[in-house]
């Protein structure tokens, strides 16, 4: 049954976590969107109200993550009343943290909780990626999966669908900075070459099984190294002229690994607890030395995805 007003809570994400290019995401809990859904006896959805890091949205669902995804979950479940979408936002946006896809996210399962919850978390995933398909075609699994499910997913089919998370490595957290810049994804995904050499492609693909092996078994030495990318990074990091400077930084001060989050211009890292405060404070420096203001977040790489909250939180997070 359709109740009254649900609200649900969707995480920021990392997505490719550098080495796995569109098949790797992480759920990113420094930062989340809260999307509250009402009942509204008139069919389709409307925005209400918009607060957070931003004060306006799209209000049309061509144009708004989080309204596209609700109003597929509304139509596929049949439902014959309508519903309003407040949307506070907690991910700020074209910074390479999913903040579309956290929308997209939390939209779904607003909608999906205000309809009685006729769908299960996993079953979310075609309507989030529909709503993320309007920020981008096609939309990306990376970001959506991770916000959607919590921890670290692998992207292993998209059609069929096929995700799994992975185990995360125990005492490990991300540590992301975002500098006071912006890169667009679409312009970002258009430099990339179509085609790259075959030693190119089997050096990476070492890393990527590399990292994949050491999360799965808890090893560290693998981890590190497989956490470079060798495949996009070279080809975006004139997008941001400090990020050898703040990758080096972080290496030296015992990072696991650094790269773009996302398409960028955030760059996170990796690192076992007791060596992230001084990751973070050697980034950080990086960033001041380049003259780049940045600002920190971190949450550990077992974060939680998207959760269903009480109104009250609704309200304190707007």
């Amino acid at each position: 049954m359709m109740r009254q007003s649900a609200a649900a809570s969707a995480p920021a994400s990392i997505g490719n976590v550098g080495v796995g290019f569109d098949i790797l995401g992480q759920a990113f809990d420094a930062a989340r969107d809260v999307v509250t859904a009402m009942r509204d006896d008139k069919p389709g959805v409307r925005l209400m109200q918009v607060s957070g890091l931003v004060s306006s949205l799209p209000d049309d669902p061509k144009s708004n993550t989080a309204l596209a995804a609700a109003d597929a979950v509304l139509k596929a479940a049949g439902s014959p009343c309508g519903m309003r979408l407040s949307i506070a936002k907690g991910v700020p946006l074209a910074a390479g943290m999913g903040g579309s896809a956290a929308s997209a996210v939390a939209g779904a399962a607003a909608a999906n909780a205000l309809l009685g919850e006729p769908y299960s978390v996993s079953e979310l995933l075609p309507f989030a990626l529909e709503g993320e398909r309007v920020a981008s075609d096609p939309p990306h699994w990376d970001n959506v999966m991770a916000s959607l499910l919590g921890g670290l997913v692998l992207a292993a089919s998209e059609e069929p669908a096929l995700v799994q998370r992975l185990p995360a490595p125990k005492g490990v957290v991300a540590i992301v900075l975002h500098p006071a810049a912006a890169i667009e994804t679409r312009m970002a995904r258009s430099i990339l070459r179509a085609e790259v050499p075959m030693t190119l492609a089997v050096e990476h693909s070492r890393r990527v099984a590399a990292f994949v092996a050491g999360c799965t078994t808890n090893d560290l030495g693998l981890i590190r190294a497989g956490l470079t990318d060798l495949l996009v990074e070279p080809q975006r990091e004139h997008l941001l002229p400090c990020l050898p400077q703040v990758k080096a930084a972080a290496l030296a001060a015992g990072a696991l690994g650094c790269s773009f989050s996302g398409s960028g211009p955030s760059v996170f890292a990796w690192a076992v607890e007791k060596d992230a405060d001084g990751v973070e404070k050697a980034m950080s420096a990086a960033f001041a030395t380049a003259g780049v203001s940045a600002r920190a977040y971190r949450a550990p790489v077992a974060s939680e995805g998207v959760k269903v909250v009480a109104a009250d939180e609704a309200l304190v997070a707007a």
